[in-house]
C-alpha cells in the first residue's frame, strides 16, 4: 500500500497498517511527529503534489490511496502500477476511514475507532455544557493566520466538523457561506468572523506569518470581537487541526479542547 496524502497516511496508521510508501508531510518533514512511531523506516515517494511514480513503481505497492483533487490527473498512470482508490474529499476524515477500512479488510478496527470518537465527542459535549451552562452553545471561529490573509474555517471543513460535532455554532454570516472556509485579505473584514471563541492557527512558523498575526492583535477592530475583550483566543496545533486529514489528527484535536477546558476550569 501506498498513500498519496495526509490523511490516507493517518488513516493507515490508525487501522494499523503500515504503508510502504508514503508522501512528505506540509510541515515537520518528512512526517508529522504523531506518525514517525509507526512510520519509522517507510519510504518517502516525494511531495503529495508530485508524487515520484518511479519510486512507486519499485516499491510494489498492492494499493495506492490517492487524492482526487491531487491526482485526477496521474490517474491513468497511477493504475498502470497498481490498484488506485481515488478520495473525494480528503477534509470527510470518516469517509476516509470508511473507504479505506473497507478495502484494507479492517472494518472491525474501523468500528473500534468510531465508537472511541463517538465516546469522546459526547464527553465533551457534557463538560462543555456544563461548563458554559445557559451561555451554551458558544459561537466559534476556527482562524488560519497566513501571511497575507485570514481564513475561517466553515462547519463544512476538516476541524469545523469536530467543532460543530461538539455542539459549537458559528455567527450568521458563517453559517451562510458556501464552502470550507471564508478568506479575508484586509483588516476591514475582521468583524464577520466575530464569535465568542477564537480557536488560532499559525499556517507556518515563518516571520511574516508571526508579524501578521500581531498586527491583526494590535488592530482596534479585532480588540473589539468578543473573543479577544474576553480572553477567548486559544492557538491551537495546525497539524492536527488542518493538515493531518485524518482520524488521528482529530484526535489530538479533541485533546486541544480538553487542554482549553482545563484552563477554562481554573479561570472560574
Amino acid at each position: 500500500m501506498v498513500t498519496l496524502f495526509q490523511g490516507a497516511t493517518d488513516t493507515a496508521v490508525a487501522l494499523g497498517v503500515t504503508p510502504v510508501g508514503v508522501v512528505e508531510s506540509w510541515q515537520d518533514k518528512p512526517i508529522y511527529p504523531y506518525l514517525r512511531p509507526a512510520l519509522a523506516g517507510v519510504e518517502l515517494i516525494g511531495l503529495e503534489t508530485q508524487p515520484s511514480l518511479e519510486h512507486i513503481v519499485l516499491l510494489e505497492p498492492d494499493v495506492i490511496f490517492a487524492s482526487r483533487f491531487r491526482h485526477a490527473r496521474i490517474e491513468p498512470l497511477l493504475a498502470r502500477i497498481a490498484r488506485v482508490v481515488m478520495i473525494d474529499d480528503v477534509y470527510r476524515f470518516q469517509q476516509t476511514l470508511a473507504v479505506m477500512a473497507q478495502v484494507l479488510g479492517r472494518e472491525r478496527r474501523r468500528q473500534a475507532l468510531d465508537a472511541q470518537l463517538d465516546r469522546r465527542i459526547r464527553h465533551l459535549r457534557a463538560r462543555l455544557s456544563r461548563r458554559f451552562g445557559a451561555r451554551w452553545p458558544l459561537t466559534v471561529s476556527l482562524l488560519d493566520i497566513r501571511a497575507t490573509e485570514v481564513r475561517s474555517y466553515l462547519p463544512s471543513s476538516f476541524g469545523g466538523s469536530i467543532l460543530r460535532a461538539l455542539g459549537f455554532r458559528w455567527n450568521k454570516t458563517s453559517r451562510e457561506a458556501r464552502g470550507v472556509s471564508l478568506n479575508l485579505s484586509g483588516v476591514e473584514s475582521l468583524p464577520v468572523i466575530d464569535s465568542d471563541v477564537f480557536f488560532v492557527i499559525l499556517h507556518s512558523r515563518s516571520t511574516t506569518v508571526a508579524a501578521h498575526y500581531r498586527r491583526l492583535q494590535a488592530h482596534p477592530l479585532w480588540q473589539r470581537m468578543k473573543a479577544p475583550r474576553h480572553q477567548q483566543v486559544w492557538e491551537v496545533d495546525a497539524v492536527a487541526w488542518v493538515l493531518s486529514g485524518g482520524i488521528l489528527g482529530v484526535m489530538h484535536m479533541l485533546d486541544d479542547i480538553e487542554h482549553w477546558l482545563d484552563r477554562e476550569s481554573v479561570r472560574v
